[in-house]
């Protein structure tokens, strides 16, 4: 029988599938069916920066006029701070006691402000490893691609500084040289890098003329962007890769892996096919890793990455200007 045991941010997975940041991952119940389903880790449902602000605001309608003293003002918003972060560290607590495998916590960040802070409090509540989920959103004018870039590497750096315990960044692919960004990221402190997060996406409803939101699941054809800078930045960064968004199948999977992932996160797809999913790519992967006579993850991931490919440019975008004026419509 195939070893599908890995190691992913100095960490030990019996699996290199990890149940990706969800509001599955926000209960024990859901956690432990999690593990018993087959996984190597599971990423703990983020703490936002903006739901401590968005519940403080949804308070603060409730308040009368006699609460506009500034100093109430703080001590709430403090009150709010901690209520939050008692129930997320309550979970770690409670999910490393009761499962084995890894737990990672997650943080959503947008600002430098306190994560490390928080990071300090969630490494002693007993987190195997955290998860710096960040995205700065490039719509600020006043903001230089060099200022939101700075700012990334602001929050690695309070962060790493103040906790031993391995940091992995989740990361969007919006930046003017991601390349550069990964390698950058890679060489700052952090044990691994995820790419890519998902986040919400506005659109129009025509009947109505208003703004509403689109698809929250990921499409089974999103794990190709991922796939690309997975396969180019294999063995050109100095921390492990973990890949993220449209994993919909095992195949898919195993394409991440060969293209130099160390590890698969998968979480839409849960939504759609239950925990279920997780034994359904283990068992495949261990059968496909028997038909062609590999014995550990390690014996094909990056195989085809771009430095091992017979041809790089595939990689590329020239190639696909080339594909598209071949393709022959049939019409």
């Amino acid at each position: 029988m195939p070893d599908l045991s890995i190691k992913y941010l100095g960490l030990t997975l019996k699996s290199p599938v990890i149940a990706g940041s969800s509001s599955l991952t926000n209960s024990i119940e859901h956690l432990k069916a999690i593990e018993k389903a087959g996984a190597g880790a599971v990423v703990l449902k983020s703490i936002f920066e903006e739901e401590i602000y968005l519940e403080y605001a949804h308070e603060f309608d409730k308040l009368g006029p006699m609460d506009n003293n500034l100093e109430f003002l703080d001590y709430y918003d403090l009150e709010i701070k901690k209520e939050n972060l008692k129930h997320y560290l309550q979970l770690i607590t409670e999910a490393k006691q009761q499962l084995s495998i890894p737990v990672i916590a997650s943080i959503n960040c947008i600002s430098s402000q306190e994560w490390g802070f928080f990071a300090k409090k969630i490494e002693a509540a007993g987190a195997d490893a955290l998860e710096l989920n960040m995205f700065l959103s490039p719509s600020d004018l006043s903001q230089t691609s060099q200022d939101n870039e700075s700012t990334y590497f602001d929050i690695i750096t309070r962060v790493t500084q103040k906790i031993s315990i391995p940091v992995s960044v989740k990361i969007s692919p919006y930046f003017s040289n991601l390349g550069g960004m990964i390698r950058d990221i890679s060489f700052s402190g952090v044990k691994g890098i995820v790419l890519f997060n998902r986040f919400y996406s506005p659109d129009i409803d025509l009947h109505k003329e208003s703004i509403h939101g689109a698809n929250v699941l990921s499409h089974e054809s999103d794990y190709l962007l991922s796939l690309r800078w997975i396969a180019m930045m294999s063995n050109r960064v100095n921390c492990d890769m973990a890949s993220s968004t449209g994993v919909h199948s095992w195949e898919t999977a195993v394409k991440m892996i060969l293209a130099g992932s160390h590890a698969v996160q998968v979480a839409s797809a849960l939504y759609e096919k239950g925990f279920g999913f997780i034994e359904e790519i283990n068992s495949k992967l261990a059968e496909w890793m028997k038909a062609h006579n590999y014995e550990t993850i390690d014996a094909f991931r990056g195989k085809l990455s771009q430095e091992n490919s017979v041809n790089p440019a595939e990689f590329e975008r020239v190639q696909f200007m080339k594909n598209f004026g071949e393709y022959k419509s049939g019409l």
